[in-house]
């Protein structure tokens, strides 16, 4: 696998991190820094890697050292999960999570309204 190859790759999920996440910046390595809260845990390690084995590419000695197998794998978890993303779906799980939360002390503060009602007799 060649340095090109490899700078494709961390392009591709750069890309990716843009279309789906709207992160903006330079690079992988920037868009991880700015929205790497955005991805679960491991997805982030794997695009942390990959942006480091894109950096060692760059150097013609440390291109020799850089495991082919680890760099495809890298790549196959952070595609997989960007792939299967919609762009704008951050946007409205953020929506659901706050309609949710408010929904659910709707349903406490009506049940502690019914109860203090119950306990001072008037229901």
């Amino acid at each position: 696998m060649s340095a090109v190859t490899i700078q494709q790759m961390a392009d591709r999920i750069a890309g990716l991190m843009e279309e789906r996440l709207r992160i903006r910046g330079q690079g992988l390595s920037e868009k991880l820094r700015r929205g790497g809260r955005l991805l679960p845990r491991s997805v982030r390690a794997h695009a942390r890697e990959l942006a480091d084995f894109a950096e060692k590419a760059k150097n013609p000695k440390l291109l020799v050292q850089i495991d082919q197998a680890r760099v495809a794998a890298c790549y196959d978890v952070c595609l997989r999960y960007l792939s299967a993303r919609r762009a704008g779906s951050v946007l409205a799980n953020a929506l659901l999570r706050v309609a949710a939360t408010v929904g659910l002390g709707l349903v406490v503060l009506g049940g502690l309204v019914v109860l203090v009602q119950k306990l001072q007799g008037r229901i």
